[in-house]
Protein backbone atom coordinates (compact mmCIF):
# COMPACT_ATOMS: atom_id res chain seq x y z
CA UNK A 1 0.00 0.00 0.00
CA UNK A 2 1.33 3.59 -1.14
CA UNK A 3 1.68 5.19 2.05
CA UNK A 4 -0.61 8.68 1.16
CA UNK A 5 -3.01 6.35 0.81
CA UNK A 6 -5.81 6.71 3.71
CA UNK A 7 -8.07 3.52 3.79
CA UNK A 8 -11.71 4.25 4.87
CA UNK A 9 -12.99 1.37 6.55
CA UNK A 10 -16.95 1.93 7.09
CA UNK A 11 -18.95 0.46 10.09
CA UNK A 12 -21.98 1.63 9.57
CA UNK A 13 -23.97 -1.93 9.12
CA UNK A 14 -22.27 -3.02 12.26
CA UNK A 15 -21.14 -0.76 14.86
CA UNK A 16 -23.60 2.20 13.28
CA UNK A 17 -26.59 -0.78 13.66
CA UNK A 18 -25.57 -0.76 17.34
CA UNK A 19 -26.85 2.29 18.18
CA UNK A 20 -29.89 2.22 20.06
CA UNK A 21 -32.97 1.55 17.51
CA UNK A 22 -30.87 1.63 14.74
CA UNK A 23 -31.86 -2.01 13.38
CA UNK A 24 -32.09 -2.33 9.92
CA UNK A 25 -33.51 -5.51 8.02
CA UNK A 26 -31.16 -7.28 4.64
CA UNK A 27 -33.22 -5.17 2.44
CA UNK A 28 -32.05 -1.59 4.30
CA UNK A 29 -28.27 -3.21 5.00
CA UNK A 30 -28.25 -3.60 1.39
CA UNK A 31 -29.11 -0.45 0.14
CA UNK A 32 -26.54 1.18 2.14
CA UNK A 33 -24.01 -1.34 1.43
CA UNK A 34 -24.56 -0.33 -2.41
CA UNK A 35 -24.60 3.67 -1.49
CA UNK A 36 -21.07 2.63 0.50
CA UNK A 37 -19.35 1.09 -2.53
CA UNK A 38 -20.51 4.16 -4.83
CA UNK A 39 -19.24 6.40 -2.54
CA UNK A 40 -15.76 4.29 -2.82
CA UNK A 41 -15.23 3.22 0.40
CA UNK A 42 -12.48 0.62 0.98
CA UNK A 43 -13.57 -1.51 3.40
CA UNK A 44 -17.26 -2.23 4.51
CA UNK A 45 -17.99 -3.79 7.27
CA UNK A 46 -21.05 -5.91 6.70
CA UNK A 47 -21.97 -7.70 10.12
CA UNK A 48 -21.56 -9.50 12.75
CA UNK A 49 -22.70 -12.78 11.46
CA UNK A 50 -22.58 -14.66 14.78
CA UNK A 51 -24.25 -12.34 16.41
CA UNK A 52 -27.79 -13.48 14.67
CA UNK A 53 -29.23 -15.30 11.74
CA UNK A 54 -30.40 -12.11 10.65
CA UNK A 55 -26.93 -10.88 10.97
CA UNK A 56 -25.22 -13.98 9.23
CA UNK A 57 -28.10 -13.58 6.18
CA UNK A 58 -27.19 -9.86 5.74
CA UNK A 59 -23.28 -10.29 5.37
CA UNK A 60 -23.90 -13.24 3.12
CA UNK A 61 -26.37 -11.45 0.64
CA UNK A 62 -24.24 -7.93 0.56
CA UNK A 63 -21.34 -10.09 0.11
CA UNK A 64 -22.94 -11.80 -3.01
CA UNK A 65 -23.96 -8.23 -4.12
CA UNK A 66 -20.45 -6.05 -3.81
CA UNK A 67 -18.28 -6.40 -6.35
CA UNK A 68 -15.61 -3.55 -5.92
CA UNK A 69 -15.00 -2.89 -2.15
CA UNK A 70 -13.83 -5.50 0.65
CA UNK A 71 -16.54 -7.12 2.43
CA UNK A 72 -15.70 -7.67 6.23
CA UNK A 73 -17.02 -9.58 8.79
CA UNK A 74 -16.27 -8.79 12.65
CA UNK A 75 -15.46 -11.74 15.07
CA UNK A 76 -14.85 -12.57 18.54
CA UNK A 77 -11.40 -14.54 19.16
CA UNK A 78 -13.14 -17.64 19.35
CA UNK A 79 -13.68 -20.53 16.87
CA UNK A 80 -17.31 -20.15 16.23
CA UNK A 81 -17.48 -16.97 15.98
CA UNK A 82 -14.73 -16.91 12.77
CA UNK A 83 -15.75 -19.87 11.46
CA UNK A 84 -19.65 -18.33 11.11
CA UNK A 85 -17.64 -15.30 9.71
CA UNK A 86 -16.33 -17.21 7.01
CA UNK A 87 -19.13 -18.94 5.85
CA UNK A 88 -20.86 -15.47 5.27
CA UNK A 89 -18.41 -14.20 3.18
CA UNK A 90 -17.62 -17.10 1.38
CA UNK A 91 -19.32 -15.31 -1.99
CA UNK A 92 -17.09 -12.14 -1.57
CA UNK A 93 -15.24 -11.27 -4.34
CA UNK A 94 -12.43 -9.28 -1.74
CA UNK A 95 -13.34 -10.44 1.89
CA UNK A 96 -11.67 -9.98 5.11
CA UNK A 97 -12.16 -11.04 8.76
CA UNK A 98 -11.97 -8.80 11.62
CA UNK A 99 -11.47 -10.78 15.45
CA UNK A 100 -10.74 -8.99 18.85
CA UNK A 101 -9.99 -9.69 21.96
CA UNK A 102 -9.60 -7.33 24.74
CA UNK A 103 -6.63 -6.13 26.69
CA UNK A 104 -7.03 -3.62 29.26
CA UNK A 105 -6.49 -4.91 32.86
CA UNK A 106 -10.23 -3.58 33.73
CA UNK A 107 -11.87 -6.02 30.38
CA UNK A 108 -9.34 -8.68 31.27
CA UNK A 109 -10.36 -9.11 34.76
CA UNK A 110 -13.63 -8.28 34.46
CA UNK A 111 -15.31 -9.13 31.10
CA UNK A 112 -12.82 -12.47 30.05
CA UNK A 113 -11.82 -13.64 34.11
CA UNK A 114 -8.18 -14.05 31.51
CA UNK A 115 -4.45 -13.58 32.10
CA UNK A 116 -2.87 -11.63 29.52
CA UNK A 117 -1.01 -14.67 28.43
CA UNK A 118 -4.22 -16.48 28.15
CA UNK A 119 -5.10 -13.40 26.14
CA UNK A 120 -2.29 -13.19 23.91
CA UNK A 121 -2.36 -16.74 23.04
CA UNK A 122 -6.38 -16.83 21.80
CA UNK A 123 -5.45 -13.37 19.55
CA UNK A 124 -2.70 -15.51 17.85
CA UNK A 125 -5.09 -18.93 17.62
CA UNK A 126 -7.62 -16.69 16.56
CA UNK A 127 -5.72 -15.08 13.68
CA UNK A 128 -4.13 -18.18 12.50
CA UNK A 129 -7.47 -19.69 11.89
CA UNK A 130 -8.89 -16.60 10.32
CA UNK A 131 -5.76 -17.18 7.66
CA UNK A 132 -6.97 -20.16 6.76
CA UNK A 133 -9.89 -19.06 5.03
CA UNK A 134 -8.62 -15.46 4.08
CA UNK A 135 -5.33 -14.09 3.21
CA UNK A 136 -6.82 -10.46 5.08
CA UNK A 137 -7.29 -10.77 8.53
CA UNK A 138 -7.36 -7.03 10.70
CA UNK A 139 -6.73 -7.45 14.49
CA UNK A 140 -8.25 -5.42 17.56
CA UNK A 141 -6.99 -5.20 20.38
CA UNK A 142 -10.22 -4.24 22.54
CA UNK A 143 -10.32 -0.86 24.52
CA UNK A 144 -6.61 -0.30 23.69
CA UNK A 145 -6.72 3.22 24.93
CA UNK A 146 -6.73 1.95 28.58
CA UNK A 147 -4.19 -1.33 27.62
CA UNK A 148 -1.10 -1.20 29.33
CA UNK A 149 1.62 -0.21 26.50
CA UNK A 150 4.23 -2.80 26.66
CA UNK A 151 1.42 -5.37 26.58
CA UNK A 152 -0.56 -3.59 23.99
CA UNK A 153 3.12 -3.53 21.65
CA UNK A 154 3.82 -7.29 22.61
CA UNK A 155 0.02 -8.49 21.75
CA UNK A 156 0.77 -6.28 18.37
CA UNK A 157 3.78 -8.17 17.56
CA UNK A 158 2.75 -11.58 18.32
CA UNK A 159 -0.38 -10.72 16.21
CA UNK A 160 1.51 -9.46 13.10
CA UNK A 161 3.77 -12.31 13.32
CA UNK A 162 0.58 -15.15 13.06
CA UNK A 163 -0.32 -13.39 10.09
CA UNK A 164 -2.33 -10.00 10.79
CA UNK A 165 -2.36 -7.63 7.86
CA UNK A 166 -4.26 -4.64 9.68
CA UNK A 167 -3.89 -4.01 13.36
CA UNK A 168 -6.70 -1.37 14.80
CA UNK A 169 -6.20 0.54 17.75
CA UNK A 170 -9.61 1.10 19.53
CA UNK A 171 -10.59 3.90 21.51
CA UNK A 172 -13.43 1.51 22.45
CA UNK A 173 -14.95 3.94 25.34
CA UNK A 174 -13.96 7.53 23.75
CA UNK A 175 -11.46 8.28 26.73
CA UNK A 176 -8.34 9.39 24.97
CA UNK A 177 -7.84 13.06 23.78
CA UNK A 178 -6.10 13.81 20.91
CA UNK A 179 -2.40 14.20 21.66
CA UNK A 180 -2.98 10.96 23.62
CA UNK A 181 -4.40 8.99 21.34
CA UNK A 182 -1.69 10.41 18.59
CA UNK A 183 1.54 9.85 20.64
CA UNK A 184 0.14 6.33 21.43
CA UNK A 185 -0.06 5.17 17.50
CA UNK A 186 3.56 6.75 17.62
CA UNK A 187 4.65 4.77 19.98
CA UNK A 188 2.93 1.89 19.36
CA UNK A 189 4.63 1.65 15.90
CA UNK A 190 7.98 2.46 17.39
CA UNK A 191 7.83 -0.19 19.75
CA UNK A 192 6.18 -3.10 17.35
CA UNK A 193 9.78 -4.60 16.01
CA UNK A 194 7.62 -5.72 12.77
CA UNK A 195 5.26 -2.73 12.37
CA UNK A 196 6.45 -2.48 8.43
CA UNK A 197 4.30 -5.26 8.26
CA UNK A 198 1.04 -4.59 8.60
CA UNK A 199 -0.95 -1.25 8.25
CA UNK A 200 -2.27 0.47 11.53
CA UNK A 201 -5.60 1.65 11.85
CA UNK A 202 -8.16 3.06 14.32
CA UNK A 203 -11.82 3.00 15.60
CA UNK A 204 -12.69 5.88 18.31
CA UNK A 205 -15.63 6.34 19.89
CA UNK A 206 -17.20 9.79 20.57
CA UNK A 207 -18.13 9.51 24.23
CA UNK A 208 -16.09 12.95 24.77
CA UNK A 209 -17.15 14.62 21.30
CA UNK A 210 -13.33 13.60 19.99
CA UNK A 211 -13.65 10.65 18.11
CA UNK A 212 -12.42 12.30 14.44
CA UNK A 213 -10.23 14.68 16.66
CA UNK A 214 -8.35 11.47 17.74
CA UNK A 215 -9.09 9.46 14.32
CA UNK A 216 -7.09 12.30 12.58
CA UNK A 217 -4.13 12.92 15.04
CA UNK A 218 -3.98 9.01 14.35
CA UNK A 219 -3.47 9.28 11.15
CA UNK A 220 -0.85 12.63 11.69
CA UNK A 221 0.80 10.08 13.62
CA UNK A 222 1.11 7.14 11.12
CA UNK A 223 -2.00 6.10 10.53
CA UNK A 224 -3.35 4.86 7.82
CA UNK A 225 -6.91 3.32 8.01
CA UNK A 226 -9.86 4.82 9.70
CA UNK A 227 -12.74 3.02 10.98
CA UNK A 228 -15.90 5.35 11.09
CA UNK A 229 -19.73 5.45 9.95
CA UNK A 230 -22.32 8.00 8.12
CA UNK A 231 -23.38 10.84 10.12
CA UNK A 232 -20.88 9.29 13.07
CA UNK A 233 -23.69 6.61 13.89
CA UNK A 234 -22.64 4.19 16.38
CA UNK A 235 -22.69 2.62 19.74
CA UNK A 236 -23.68 5.46 22.68
CA UNK A 237 -22.62 8.88 21.76
CA UNK A 238 -21.63 7.15 18.32
CA UNK A 239 -18.27 6.75 16.38
CA UNK A 240 -15.95 9.08 14.40
CA UNK A 241 -18.07 10.44 11.02
CA UNK A 242 -16.66 9.31 7.61
CA UNK A 243 -17.75 12.34 6.05
CA UNK A 244 -15.78 14.69 8.45
CA UNK A 245 -12.94 12.49 8.48
CA UNK A 246 -13.31 12.33 4.42
CA UNK A 247 -13.17 16.08 3.93
CA UNK A 248 -10.42 17.23 6.79
CA UNK A 249 -8.38 15.09 5.27
CA UNK A 250 -9.29 16.71 1.70
CA UNK A 251 -9.34 20.21 2.34
CA UNK A 252 -6.52 20.13 4.72
CA UNK A 253 -3.84 18.82 2.26
CA UNK A 254 -1.28 21.33 3.88
CA UNK A 255 -1.68 19.25 6.62
CA UNK A 256 -2.28 15.49 5.81
CA UNK A 257 0.11 13.95 3.65
CA UNK A 258 -2.00 11.47 2.50
CA UNK A 259 -5.99 11.47 1.18
CA UNK A 260 -8.71 9.17 0.74
CA UNK A 261 -10.50 7.70 -2.50
CA UNK A 262 -13.96 9.29 -1.36
CA UNK A 263 -16.27 10.31 -4.26
CA UNK A 264 -17.23 13.18 -1.98
CA UNK A 265 -19.89 14.59 -4.24
CA UNK A 266 -22.09 11.27 -3.18
CA UNK A 267 -21.14 12.09 0.47
CA UNK A 268 -24.57 13.71 0.79
CA UNK A 269 -26.89 11.35 -0.73
CA UNK A 270 -25.46 8.63 1.46
CA UNK A 271 -25.93 10.30 4.51
CA UNK A 272 -30.05 11.42 3.36
CA UNK A 273 -30.51 7.17 2.94
CA UNK A 274 -29.13 6.06 6.24
CA UNK A 275 -30.98 8.83 7.67
CA UNK A 276 -33.78 7.83 6.24
CA UNK A 277 -33.80 4.08 6.85
CA UNK A 278 -32.77 4.29 10.69
CA UNK A 279 -34.61 7.17 11.52
CA UNK A 280 -31.65 8.96 12.73
CA UNK A 281 -32.63 12.72 11.53
CA UNK A 282 -28.99 14.59 11.06
CA UNK A 283 -28.89 17.45 13.47
CA UNK A 284 -28.96 20.67 11.05
CA UNK A 285 -25.68 22.29 12.77
CA UNK A 286 -23.93 18.68 11.83
CA UNK A 287 -20.57 19.79 10.01
CA UNK A 288 -20.98 18.75 6.36
CA UNK A 289 -23.95 16.92 6.08
CA UNK A 290 -26.25 19.41 8.17
CA UNK A 291 -28.38 21.61 6.50
CA UNK A 292 -27.18 24.54 7.70
CA UNK A 293 -23.53 23.15 7.30
CA UNK A 294 -23.38 26.02 4.17
CA UNK A 295 -26.16 28.26 5.05
CA UNK A 296 -25.51 32.44 5.68
CA UNK A 297 -27.80 34.25 7.70
CA UNK A 298 -25.62 37.16 9.10
CA UNK A 299 -25.58 39.34 6.32
CA UNK A 300 -21.66 40.26 7.43
CA UNK A 301 -21.24 36.59 6.24
CA UNK A 302 -23.74 37.06 3.24
CA UNK A 303 -22.12 39.99 1.81
CA UNK A 304 -18.53 38.46 2.23
CA UNK A 305 -19.62 35.18 0.60
CA UNK A 306 -21.44 37.28 -2.59
CA UNK A 307 -18.00 39.01 -3.29
CA UNK A 308 -15.86 35.71 -2.36
CA UNK A 309 -17.36 32.16 -1.51
CA UNK A 310 -14.11 31.61 0.37
CA UNK A 311 -14.73 34.22 2.74
CA UNK A 312 -16.30 32.02 4.75
CA UNK A 313 -16.80 28.66 3.06
CA UNK A 314 -13.87 26.35 3.60
CA UNK A 315 -15.23 24.00 1.37
CA UNK A 316 -18.12 24.23 -1.67
CA UNK A 317 -21.42 23.18 -1.21
CA UNK A 318 -20.86 21.03 -4.42
CA UNK A 319 -17.75 19.18 -3.22
CA UNK A 320 -19.61 17.05 -0.90
CA UNK A 321 -23.33 16.71 -3.64
CA UNK A 322 -25.00 19.57 -2.45
CA UNK A 323 -26.50 21.95 -4.90
CA UNK A 324 -28.27 24.96 -2.82
CA UNK A 325 -31.19 24.74 -0.29
CA UNK A 326 -32.88 27.48 -2.48
CA UNK A 327 -35.99 27.16 -4.87
CA UNK A 328 -34.96 25.28 -8.36
CA UNK A 329 -38.39 23.57 -9.03
CA UNK A 330 -41.50 23.84 -9.20
CA UNK A 331 -45.16 21.99 -10.38
CA UNK A 332 -44.42 24.30 -13.91
CA UNK A 333 -40.85 22.63 -14.65
CA UNK A 334 -40.41 20.19 -17.51
CA UNK A 335 -39.31 16.57 -17.36
CA UNK A 336 -35.81 17.12 -19.07
CA UNK A 337 -35.43 20.21 -16.66
CA UNK A 338 -36.17 17.56 -13.70
CA UNK A 339 -33.88 15.31 -15.04
CA UNK A 340 -30.64 17.54 -15.53
CA UNK A 341 -31.45 18.55 -11.44
CA UNK A 342 -30.86 14.73 -10.56
CA UNK A 343 -27.53 14.76 -12.61
CA UNK A 344 -26.56 17.96 -10.39
CA UNK A 345 -27.82 15.80 -7.46
CA UNK A 346 -25.80 12.67 -8.47
CA UNK A 347 -28.34 10.36 -8.11
CA UNK A 348 -28.60 7.55 -10.56
CA UNK A 349 -31.40 6.61 -12.90
CA UNK A 350 -31.70 3.32 -14.50
CA UNK A 351 -33.96 3.97 -17.34
CA UNK A 352 -36.72 5.85 -18.54
CA UNK A 353 -39.31 4.02 -16.63
CA UNK A 354 -37.35 5.07 -13.24
CA UNK A 355 -37.39 8.61 -14.98
CA UNK A 356 -41.09 8.42 -15.14
CA UNK A 357 -41.61 7.12 -11.81
CA UNK A 358 -39.81 9.60 -9.93
CA UNK A 359 -41.02 12.38 -11.75
CA UNK A 360 -44.45 11.73 -11.04
CA UNK A 361 -43.87 11.67 -7.65
CA UNK A 362 -42.42 15.41 -7.93
CA UNK A 363 -45.42 16.57 -9.86
CA UNK A 364 -47.27 15.05 -7.11
CA UNK A 365 -45.56 16.69 -4.18
CA UNK A 366 -45.41 19.69 -6.63
CA UNK A 367 -48.69 20.38 -6.68
CA UNK A 368 -49.45 20.24 -2.81
CA UNK A 369 -46.53 22.43 -1.77
CA UNK A 370 -45.29 25.90 -2.65
CA UNK A 371 -41.25 25.22 -2.57
CA UNK A 372 -39.83 22.08 -3.65
CA UNK A 373 -36.12 21.53 -2.48
CA UNK A 374 -32.80 19.39 -2.78
CA UNK A 375 -33.32 17.32 -0.11
CA UNK A 376 -37.14 16.62 -1.35
CA UNK A 377 -35.66 15.23 -5.18
CA UNK A 378 -33.29 13.28 -2.74
CA UNK A 379 -35.98 11.84 -0.60
CA UNK A 380 -38.28 10.88 -3.45
CA UNK A 381 -35.46 8.96 -5.08
CA UNK A 382 -34.54 6.96 -1.93
CA UNK A 383 -38.25 6.24 -1.37
CA UNK A 384 -38.01 2.42 -1.56
CA UNK A 385 -40.79 1.00 -2.95
CA UNK A 386 -41.89 -2.58 -0.68
CA UNK A 387 -42.14 -5.41 -3.44
CA UNK A 388 -45.14 -7.32 -1.60
CA UNK A 389 -47.77 -4.63 -1.87
CA UNK A 390 -50.07 -6.61 0.06
CA UNK A 391 -51.60 -3.82 2.08
CA UNK A 392 -52.89 -0.65 0.05
CA UNK A 393 -53.51 2.70 0.97
CA UNK A 394 -56.93 4.25 -0.48
CA UNK A 395 -58.50 6.82 1.38
CA UNK A 396 -57.88 8.49 4.37
CA UNK A 397 -60.66 10.45 6.52
CA UNK A 398 -59.35 12.26 9.91
CA UNK A 399 -61.69 14.77 12.02
CA UNK A 400 -60.46 16.78 15.38
CA UNK A 401 -62.52 18.82 17.76
CA UNK A 402 -62.04 20.48 20.71
CA UNK A 403 -63.55 18.55 23.45
CA UNK A 404 -63.87 15.21 21.55
CA UNK A 405 -61.30 12.63 20.64
CA UNK A 406 -60.09 12.22 17.12
CA UNK A 407 -61.75 10.14 15.10
CA UNK A 408 -60.40 8.37 11.65
CA UNK A 409 -61.95 6.87 8.90
CA UNK A 410 -59.64 4.08 6.37
CA UNK A 411 -60.35 2.48 3.45
CA UNK A 412 -57.50 -0.22 2.79
CA UNK A 413 -56.90 -2.74 -0.26
CA UNK A 414 -55.97 -5.49 1.38
CA UNK A 415 -54.90 -8.30 -1.53
CA UNK A 416 -57.22 -6.51 -3.79
CA UNK A 417 -60.12 -6.45 -1.82
CA UNK A 418 -61.20 -2.53 0.02
CA UNK A 419 -62.14 -3.09 3.33
CA UNK A 420 -62.91 0.35 5.85
CA UNK A 421 -62.93 1.06 9.69
CA UNK A 422 -63.33 4.14 11.63
CA UNK A 423 -61.72 4.37 15.04
CA UNK A 424 -61.31 7.16 17.80
CA UNK A 425 -58.12 7.37 19.45
CA UNK A 426 -55.65 9.93 21.87
CA UNK A 427 -54.87 12.07 18.91
CA UNK A 428 -55.59 11.99 14.61
CA UNK A 429 -52.35 9.51 14.57
CA UNK A 430 -53.47 7.34 17.01
CA UNK A 431 -57.00 7.12 15.43
CA UNK A 432 -55.90 6.14 12.32
CA UNK A 433 -54.01 3.47 13.40
CA UNK A 434 -56.53 2.45 15.06
CA UNK A 435 -58.35 2.07 11.99
CA UNK A 436 -55.79 -0.12 10.13
CA UNK A 437 -55.24 -2.01 13.28
CA UNK A 438 -58.77 -2.84 13.13
CA UNK A 439 -58.98 -4.01 9.48
CA UNK A 440 -55.31 -5.89 9.44
CA UNK A 441 -55.43 -7.63 13.16
CA UNK A 442 -51.77 -7.69 12.85
CA UNK A 443 -50.93 -7.52 16.67
CA UNK A 444 -47.45 -5.82 16.35
CA UNK A 445 -46.34 -3.64 18.80
CA UNK A 446 -45.07 0.01 17.81
CA UNK A 447 -41.91 0.83 18.97
CA UNK A 448 -40.74 3.97 17.54
CA UNK A 449 -42.56 6.70 15.51
CA UNK A 450 -40.72 9.50 14.76
CA UNK A 451 -41.23 12.67 12.49
CA UNK A 452 -38.78 14.46 10.69
CA UNK A 453 -39.18 17.73 8.67
CA UNK A 454 -36.83 17.17 5.50
CA UNK A 455 -37.75 20.59 4.48
CA UNK A 456 -38.63 24.06 6.08
CA UNK A 457 -41.89 26.11 5.72
CA UNK A 458 -45.39 25.12 6.73
CA UNK A 459 -45.98 23.19 3.66
CA UNK A 460 -42.69 20.88 4.50
CA UNK A 461 -42.60 17.53 3.18
CA UNK A 462 -42.85 15.78 6.46
CA UNK A 463 -40.65 11.98 6.66
CA UNK A 464 -41.96 9.68 9.15
CA UNK A 465 -40.23 6.25 10.37
CA UNK A 466 -42.12 4.00 12.65
CA UNK A 467 -40.65 0.58 14.31
CA UNK A 468 -43.20 -2.40 14.76
CA UNK A 469 -41.95 -5.62 15.98
CA UNK A 470 -44.14 -9.31 16.19
CA UNK A 471 -42.93 -12.02 17.52
CA UNK A 472 -39.22 -10.49 18.28
CA UNK A 473 -39.75 -9.80 14.54
CA UNK A 474 -38.35 -5.92 13.81
CA UNK A 475 -39.06 -3.94 10.90
CA UNK A 476 -39.07 -0.28 9.88
CA UNK A 477 -41.55 1.45 8.30
CA UNK A 478 -41.00 4.90 5.89
CA UNK A 479 -43.58 7.44 5.08
CA UNK A 480 -43.54 11.38 3.31
CA UNK A 481 -45.90 13.38 2.73
CA UNK A 482 -46.95 17.43 3.62
CA UNK A 483 -49.80 16.21 5.41
CA UNK A 484 -48.53 14.67 8.28
CA UNK A 485 -51.20 12.01 9.24
CA UNK A 486 -50.80 10.85 5.86
CA UNK A 487 -46.96 10.22 6.11
CA UNK A 488 -48.03 8.46 9.22
CA UNK A 489 -50.02 5.75 7.80
CA UNK A 490 -48.27 5.27 4.75
CA UNK A 491 -45.05 4.61 7.21
CA UNK A 492 -47.30 1.88 9.39
CA UNK A 493 -48.38 0.76 5.92
CA UNK A 494 -44.52 0.02 4.70
CA UNK A 495 -43.90 -1.71 7.98
CA UNK A 496 -46.77 -3.88 7.66
CA UNK A 497 -46.10 -4.90 4.22
CA UNK A 498 -42.29 -5.48 5.49
CA UNK A 499 -43.34 -7.88 8.46
CA UNK A 500 -45.60 -9.63 5.87
CA UNK A 501 -42.56 -9.90 3.18
CA UNK A 502 -40.28 -11.05 5.81
CA UNK A 503 -42.20 -12.75 8.47
CA UNK A 504 -38.40 -14.74 9.57
CA UNK A 505 -36.68 -11.79 10.14
CA UNK A 506 -35.51 -11.11 14.06
CA UNK A 507 -33.25 -9.07 15.35
CA UNK A 508 -30.37 -9.70 17.87
CA UNK A 509 -27.17 -8.38 17.97
CA UNK A 510 -23.60 -8.77 20.26
CA UNK A 511 -21.29 -6.03 20.89
CA UNK A 512 -17.86 -5.58 19.35
CA UNK A 513 -14.90 -2.98 19.26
Amino acid sequence: MKDNKLIIFDTTLRDGEQSPGASMDIDEKLQIALALEDLNVDIIEAGFPIASKGDFNAVSEISKSIKNSTVCGLARSLEKDIVAASKALDHAKKKRIHTFIATSPIHMEKKLKMSPDEVLKCAVKSIKLAKTFTDDVEFSPEDAGRSDLDFLCSVIEAAIDAGANTINIPDTVGYNLPHQFGELIQNIIKGVSNSNQAVFSVHCHNDLGLAVGNSLSAVLNGARQVECTINGLGERAGNAALEEIAMTVRTRQDIFNCDTNINTKKIMKCSRLVSSITGFPVQPNKAIVGKNAFAHESGIHQDGVIKSRETYEIMRAEDVGLVSNSLVLGKHSGRNAFKQKLNELNIPIDGEKQLDDIFFKFKELADKKHDIFDEDIIRLSNNQEVTNTHIKFNYMNVVTESGQKPSALIKLEVDGKTIESSCTGDGAVDAAYNAIEDIVKSKCKLLLYSVNNITSGTDALGEVTVRISKNNNVVNGHGADTDIVKASVLAFINALNKLQQNPDLAVSKKRGV
